[in-house]
């Protein structure tokens, strides 16, 4: 039987809905306000009766597609917000980090603005007397904090909202994908008060598109689709059942599918040439047990799997895939002719499918796949058909080291006779 939550709770939120209206034309709007009509919009629901209890000290995630509620949610508990009917029940004092410097004044010097947001928060002046060492130190922009805000850059601008969101030492943190600002040395003092709050035993509430961030940090996760709460449990379960939501294979219940995209990680624009002799057909990914997702564990088996086919005779065809990471530094690669896996030829009306199934050893992060259907006629070299940049992949680790890849190295210790 599993063991009773004894904790007091933090947050509650109970039978929440948010429904917005949607008007085809804003002469609609005014016509029903000034009730000259009936009845001109559409209800769209951002959330239907999602029910959710933190307790306190707990790190809860919140994930799911675009659109799915995650931000309308946290800005509901915040108190930015107003839901359409349930309630929420809050116990403790917030800082939220929503919309970074939302509440900064242009003309106000960085200082002015960290006054002015403390006492917004509910802290005294002699409070924020105490913590703007700290909330300056953490900042790290210098002289700048006399100036006003309006002439910092973006990232001096992310830096103090940021310090001044997460030094004021609130009762309960609410995070909304703000761990991936400023520069790497930024994030990494970012993470590093994160892990103090959880020591501290803080509540936390986590919304993030980076599933590594997720698992490394949360002790539970909420799914959220289309407004709709699909479920609650452990992070490697929620994330197992987001990447089926991903590719439209998630299944609640006695047969109930809820909707994702078969098309999700796939990029619209991406680039494509060749002679079209033959072609890329379908280009996809399987995690280590066969289904279809984007997002890939790092340390499991996957597989990249093309489906080509054949419009004319291809006396030897190559069939490749390479890797590269967003700023485009190309990783990994590898085709069936240095694998020596395929070299037999195509014929018009076949239709094959290629399947590399390898290890994921890449660092946690972003990636882009580009696929490639090529060969030799003669001596000379022929692009029969290339896709760049044709799919995400979504790289998930709770254990980065240095560099682009993992050597999974093993580690022991011994005591020497000195």
């Amino acid at each position: 039987m599993e063991e009773k939550d004894t904790r007091e709770v933090a947050i509650a939120v109970t039978n929440l809905n948010k429904v917005y209206k949607l008007y085809d034309k804003p002469s609609d709007r005014f016509k029903e306000a000034l009730r000259l009509t009936r009845k001109q919009y559409r209800e769209h629901y951002a959330l239907r009766d999602v029910n959710m209890t933190i307790r306190q000290g707990e790190t809860v995630g919140i994930i799911g597609t675009n659109g799915s509620g995650k931000s309308t949610i946290l800005k509901i508990i915040t108190g930015v917000l107003n839901q359409t009917s349930g309630q929420v029940q809050v116990n403790g004092r917030i800082s939220a980090l929503l919309e970074l410097g939302a509440g900064f004044d242009g003309e106000y010097s960085g200082i002015e603005n960290v006054y002015l947001n403390g006492t917004m928060i509910g802290f005294s002046e002699e409070e924020i007397d105490k913590k703007l060492p700290e909330i300056l130190e953490f900042a790290d922009i210098g002289d700048y904090v006399h100036q006003p805000v309006k002439t910092y850059s973006s990232g001096m601008f992310v830096r103090l909202a940021f310090a001044v969101a997460i030094n004021i030492d609130p009762e309960i943190l609410i995070v909304d994908e703000a761990l991936s600002v400023g520069d790497v040395f930024f994030q990494a003092k970012c993470y590093r008060k994160f892990e103090e709050f959880k020591k501290k035993g803080k509540t936390i509430v986590f919304v993030s598109h980076d599933l590594s961030s997720v698992s490394k940090y949360c002790d539970r996760v909420y799914l959220l689709n289309q407004g709709v709460l699909l479920g609650e449990g452990t992070p490697k379960k929620m994330i197992d059942a987001y990447k089926q939501v991903l590719v439209g294979q998630y299944e609640e219940g006695e047969g109930s599918r809820h909707s994702g995209s078969a098309e999700a990680g796939q990029n619209p624009e991406l680039l494509e040439y060749g002679t079209h002799q033959a072609e890329i057909l379908e280009v996809y990914l399987t995690d280590e047990r066969g289904i279809r997702a984007n997002a890939i564990m790092k340390g499991t088996t996957f597989s990249i799997h093309m489906r080509v086919a054949f419009h004319e005779h291809i006396p030897s065809p190559i069939f490749a895939y390479s890797v590269k990471n967003i700023i485009g530094v190309e990783i990994t690669g590898t085709n069936t002719m240095v694998e020596k896996a395929y070299l037999d030829s195509g014929e018009p009306g076949q239709v094959k499918e290629i399947t590399f199934t390898q290890e994921m050893n890449l660092q946690g992060g972003e990636y882009l796949l580009s696929l490639g259907l090529t060969g030799y006629e003669g001596d000379r070299f022929q692009v029969y058909h290339r896709l760049y940049d044709a799919l995400n992949i979504s790289v998930v680790s709770d254990k980065n080291t240095v560099g682009y890849y993992d050597m999974n190295s093993r580690i022991s210790v011994r005591d020497v006779e000195q």
